[in-house]
C-alpha cells in the first residue's frame, strides 16, 4: 500500500490549521525579556522531541498579550527555522499559551485533515530529515521559512489511519518516557542521599562522631591525584581507514555524554579498531572509571560498565584508587561542576587540564561510609541500567516501525 503525497501547506489549509513563523526581532526585542512571565520557545529549547524548560526565556504578560498570534496550542509542533532545522517539539497541555520564539516556526492542525501526532512522527523519518536539510537555505547556517515548510511533502493516509499510526508509535514513546522518569528518580535518590550524608553530614552515626577542625573524625582532605588516577584520551587518524572500519572498541566523544539523558552509558556512537587504539594516545580505561568531559562542554559525567572503553582527548577519566570510592567521587564532582568550570582556561573554548584537576582537593569520608554509599548506588544504578536497556530496545523497535508505518509497508 502506498499513501498519496501532498504538500504540507495544502494539507494545513484544508485542515484549517496554522503554519507560521515566530515574531521578527523588531516585534520582540531583547530588552523585553524578563525573569518571570510567559515562556518563549527558542531553538535551543527544543531537544529530543520536546521543549526543555530549564533555560527557557520569558516575557511579561503584556508583551505576550501583544504577541498572542504567536501563542502555541496543545498538540502543536514547534521547529527551529535556523540552525538545527530538523529538530521539532510536540507541545504538551502545560505549555499551552507559551510563545513561539523569533527563531522558530509553529504548526497547528485541527485533526480534520491531518492528525497532529501523526505529523510529528512523520517529520522524524529519515526521508523528512533529508528533505528539510536539502531544502533549507544558507551555507553558514541552515534556514527555513514558512514557505519552504509549506512545500514539505507528506505521504498522507486517511485520518483514521493517521490516528492509528500515531497511537502505535505513542505506545513506544510512553514506555520510553516512563523508563526515563524512573531512571531520573533512581539517579535523584542517589544524589539526595549524597547530599544528606556528605553535604548536610547527617550520615549514620553522625551524632556520636567528633568534629576536629571542622572535619568529622576519620575523614581526610586529599588532592584528587592522591585518591585517583586521571587518564586522558586520543583520536586515531581519520585518514587511516583501518583505524575505524569494523572497529569494536567503545570510543567515547563528549557528545556521547552531553546527548545522554542519564549518567549510564550503554555504548558509543563510534568505535575504533585495535590498530586505532595502538596508534593514538587513547587508552583502555580500567573498569569502574568515571568519564568527565574536560574540553568545551566541561564537567559532564558518565559511567560505562558494559566492557572495555576509551575516549578522545576531550575527557579526563577518573579511576579511584580507594576501595568503594567510585560513586562518592562521581557525586562529589557532579556537585562541584561550577567549580570545575571555573578552573578551566582557554579563549577559543574552555578546557581544564589534568594538572589543575589533579590538584583539586576532596574531602574523603571513612571507609565504612564509602562502602555503604557505594552499595546503595550500585543497587540503584543496576536498576537504572536495566531501565535504560529497556528504553533503548523500545526506541529501536519504534525507529524500525516508523518508516514502514509511514510509507504503508505495514498496514494498520
Amino acid at each position: 500500500m502506498s499513501y498519496p503525497v501532498q504538500m504540507l501547506g495544502r494539507l494545513i489549509e484544508e485542515d484549517g490549521g496554522i503554519l507560521q513563523t515566530g515574531p521578527f526581532g523588531s516585534q520582540l526585542k531583547q530588552a523585553e525579556y524578563s525573569t518571570d512571565g510567559v515562556p518563549v520557545i527558542m531553538p535551543k529549547d527544543i531537544d529530543n522531541g520536546e521543549v526543555v524548560t530549564e533555560s527557557v526565556a520569558r516575557v511579561p504578560e503584556a508583551v505576550a498579550d501583544r504577541l498572542r498570534r504567536h501563542q502555541i496550542r496543545t498538540n502543536g509542533i514547534v521547529l527551529p527555522r535556523r540552525g538545527e532545522v530538523t529538530k521539532r517539539a510536540f507541545i504538551r497541555a502545560e505549555q499551552e499559551g507559551w510563545l513561539c520564539g523569533t527563531g522558530c516556526i509553529k504548526i497547528e492542525t485541527t485533526g480534520k485533515r491531518i492528525w497532529p501526532k501523526f505529523l510529528y512522527y512523520y517529520m522524524g523519518t529519515a526521508a523528512s530529515v533529508d528533505w528539510l536539510e536539502k531544502n533549507a537555505v544558507g551555507s553558514t547556517m541552515l534556514n527555513l521559512s514558512a514557505e519552504i515548510v509549506s512545500r514539505f511533502p507528506v505521504r498522507c493516509p486517511d485520518i483514521e489511519t493517521q490516528r492509528s499510526i500515531a497511537d502505535v508509535l505513542s505506545t513506544y514513546d510512553d514506555l520510553i518516557a516512563n523508563s526515563r522518569r524512573r531512571v531520573e528518580l533512581l539517579e535523584g535518590s542517589a544524589r539526595l542521599l549524597f547530599k544528606e550524608w556528605f553535604v548536610k553530614r547527617h550520615y549514620p552515626g553522625h551524632e556520636h562522631n567528633k568534629i576536629i577542625n571542622g572535619v568529622p573524625e576519620g575523614w581526610e582532605k586529599k588532592r584528587i591525584e592522591e585518591i585517583a588516577e586521571t587518564i586522558g584520551g586520543g583520536t586515531p587518524s581519520s585518514a587511516v581507514a583501518s583505524y575505524w572500519e569494523d572497529g569494536d572498541i567503545t570510543w567515547f566523544v563528549p557528545t556521547d555524554i552531553t546527548n545522554s539523558d542519564c549518567l549510564i552509558l550503554l555504548g558509543s556512537e563510534r568505535k575504533i579498531t585495535e590498530a586505532g587504539l595502538k596508534n593514538s594516545s587513547a587508552r583502555i580505561l580500567p573498569r569502574g572509571s568515571i568519564l568527565m568531559t574536560s574540553r568545551a562542554s566541561v564537567g559532564f559525567f558518565g559511567i560505562y560498565d558494559e566492557g572495555d572503553c576509551c575516549t578522545n582527548q576531550g575527557f579526563i577519566s577518573i579511576c579511584p584508587r580507594l576501595p568503594h570510592a567510585r560513586m562518592y567521587m562521581l557525586h562529589d564532582l557532579m556537585r562541584r561542576r561550577e567549580e570545575i568550570i571555573g578552573k578551566a582556561g582557554g579563549t577559543t573554548y574552555k578546557e581544564i587540564n589534568k594538572t589543575t584537576f589533579r590538584n583539586m582537593t576532596m574531602l574523603v569520608p571513612s571507609a565504612e561510609l564509602l562502602r555503604e554509599f557505594e552499595e546503595f548506588c550500585v543497587d540503584t544504578f543496576e536498576q537504572a541500567r536495566a531501565l535504560k536497556r529497556q528504553s533503548n530496545a523500545a526506541k529501536a523497535a519504534r525507529d524500525l516501525l516508523l518508516p514502514r508505518l509511514m510509507d504503508g509497508r505495514i498496514a494498520i
